[in-house]
């Protein structure tokens, strides 16, 4: 999962470490809903700004957690 959602963000955010411990902050507004967008279409599920919490954006296995349950919610 974290593979996928890294090469999903690379093309996307070339300028981004994503093995940051602390994602959110390296990211701007736009860096938030390019994550976003690109997590809603990479695996089919509804991210909202509601989803953008430090929580959620701290780093790829936070993302990975945050896909996952959308993903199983979604079952």
């Amino acid at each position: 999962m974290k593979e996928k959602i890294r090469t999903i963000l690379e093309d996307a955010l070339p300028l981004v470490d994503l093995d940051s411990e602390f994602l959110l902050g390296e990211l701007d507004s736009l860096g938030v809903a390019t994550i976003l967008l690109k997590l809603s279409e990479g695996f089919s599920i509804k991210l909202e700004s509601s989803d953008a919490t430090p929580r959620n954006l701290k780093n790829l296995d936070s993302l990975a957690a945050m896909v996952e349950a959308k993903l199983a919610s979604k079952r």
